[in-house]
């Protein structure tokens, strides 16, 4: 079979002591190895299709926004999950060993160095105060975890120095060519990592020049790999945190915990609605047809009609409602949480029970201008269904005067619909995953040329309902929500599925994938004119 070398090489940057930062330099080592593996003609063409761009710079800010990101999302909690887990099993075990953390600085920095396309530590201002870590490859693809857990796999050459061969510095026990990209990932105080990848045109790598040379930038902090340090403190998991952590531990990890307890979903707690009989008034009995009076034949051709239009079979997310439209006389669930009130609505008719939590007989869009959501203009309002409160307090803000009620009764607060502007590898697992009890999408304005995206940086993952690691404009156009021009879509975050199923549609082929971790989503067109 024929085949080509994929090479794949690391480097990482040793640091001196604290004490002798001033004295000693900056050691860095390297280390290279090779594989032969076949060919991947497809990703190559891949790759090849962001070497004008990997060369482009000084765009504009507002340019910037729009082009890819340095990473994808899937990569980043791919890697931020297996650093975690690597220095949560390391051998000995560690006592102070803190959970880490993906920081968007130290991602922003990895990016601008990335796409220096240098084989070398940098830029030599900022290592004074970060720790980094470098890989690079070209030929078959490799995902950024593979290169973490080759950095990590060296701890076959290392042995850790116990606290009694330190005296007072620990000594230096690497058996191979290369420890430092270890040490540095499991430096129990470096608690914030933040990777880029870079697809390179060209790029010399010890005098070799590499194509398409995929490169992988990793930024750590507080830096690690101090001369004279033990990467951690050997003990039991969690026994020796710092005080900061207030006795948190997760995984053998000093871990603050910040989270909140999800409670059950009550995004569908209204009472069935009462259907009012149908009207039995008769119809009037039609009149005869008048008769003609008789006329010339003509020889003017008979124009055939066009067909009725059929009614569209796309649905919606936002939903007309009146000034004095009650929550409970709307349709209930996670489709009819959104919400496009008229104008004038502060003098109108409709009472308004609570403050903040309103009762569910409240005018939703008197509630929202109570709230301060929205004013006499109108505009779109977001529902979050609540458990029942026991109480509702009367307030006036706003210009309008709520009532009190000191009963318990089924509830729900409102929310400002906010507009986000997307480029084509935008997620929802990114800008709003899937919470109990109910989550809220902004409405994302997508751009034009979405479908024609690779799938490694736009995957597409179901049909209909889509995994939230998928791109939302290239998914709204694979479900027909949108047009290859772009516009705006509405998004509906759902609960994690078991599995999705890939389906050719408007000429996107998504994925079939299955146990797939985070949420889920349905996507809704945009009503022309309706903002």
């Amino acid at each position: 079979m024929e085949g080509t070398q994929s090479w794949s090489v690391t480097m990482t940057c040793f640091s001196a002591h604290r004490l002798l930062i001033l004295s000693l330099l900056l050691l860095c080592v390297t280390n290279s190895s090779s594989l032969l593996m076949p060919d991947s003609k497809e990703l190559r063409e891949l790759l090849s299709r962001y070497e004008q761009d990997a060369g482009k710079k000084g765009a504009s800010d507002a340019a910037a926004n729009r082009s890819r990101r340095a990473i994808l999302w899937s990569d980043r909690e791919e890697i931020l999950l297996l650093h975690n887990k690597l220095r949560s099993s390391v051998y000995p075990s560690a006592a102070n060993m803190e959970h880490m953390v993906w920081d968007d600085e130290l991602e922003r920095s990895a990016t601008q160095w990335a796409e220096e396309c240098r084989w070398e530590h940098g830029p030599q201002d900022l290592l004074m105060s970060i720790g980094q870590n470098l890989a690079v490859h070209w030929g078959r693809y490799r995902s950024p975890a593979f290169h973490v857990q080759a950095w990590y796999d060296e701890v076959k050459d290392y042995t850790y120095p116990y606290p009694s061969e330190c005296n007072p510095w620990c000594p230096e026990r690497c058996s191979g060519p290369m420890c430092t990209h270890y040490t540095q990932l499991v430096w129990a105080t470096t608690n914030r990592v933040g990777c880029a990848v870079h697809v390179c045109p060209k790029m010399n790598v010890w005098g070799e020049i590499w194509e398409t040379a995929v490169y992988l930038v990793c930024n750590y902090s507080p830096k690690g790999n101090w001369i004279g340090e033990a990467p951690y403190r050997h003990g039991r998991p969690c026994s020796q945190c710092p005080p900061s952590f207030g006795g948190g531990c997760r995984n053998n990890l000093c871990y603050k915990d910040s989270q909140h307890s999800e409670t059950a979903d009550m995004n569908e707690v209204e009472k069935p609605q009462v259907l009012l009989p149908p009207r039995t008034t008769p119809r009037p009995a039609p009149k005869a047809p008048r008769k003609s009076a008789s006329k010339r034949p003509t020889t003017r051709p008979h124009t055939p009609r066009a067909p009725a239009a059929k009614p569209s079979s796309r649905t919606f997310l936002a939903h007309n409602i009146k000034c004095d439209t009650k929550l409970r006389d709307k349709c209930k669930g996670s489709t009819c949480n959104r919400h496009k009130c008229p104008a004038h609505c502060l003098h109108a008719k409709g009472n308004v029970w609570g403050t903040v939590s309103y009762d569910a007989q409240s005018s939703i869009c008197r509630a929202a201008i109570h709230a301060g959501v929205i004013d006499n203009n109108g505009g779109l309002v977001d529902i979050t269904r609540t458990e029942k409160s026991p109480f509702f307090v009367r307030s006036t803000k706003n210009g309008i005067e709520s009532l009190s009620k000191y009963k318990p009764a089924n509830s729900f607060i409102v929310s400002k619909v906010e507009e986000y502007t997307a480029d084509c590898y935008t997620t929802v697992a990114e800008i709003c995953p899937f919470k109990r009890p109910s989550s809220h999408c902004p409405r994302v304005f997508c751009p034009a040329n979405c479908k024609t995206q690779p799938s490694y940086w736009s995957p597409v993952i179901g049909s209909n309902v889509y995994a939230d690691n998928s791109s939302i404009c290239k998914a709204a156009i694979h479900a027909g929500v949108i047009k290859a021009s772009g516009g705006l879509v509405d998004v509906l975050p759902l609960e994690r599925r078991k599995s999705y199923a890939g389906v050719l549609k408007n000429g996107i082929q998504s994925e079939s994938k299955s146990n797939m971790e985070g949420g889920s989503f349905r996507l809704f067109a945009v009503r022309v004119g309706f903002i």
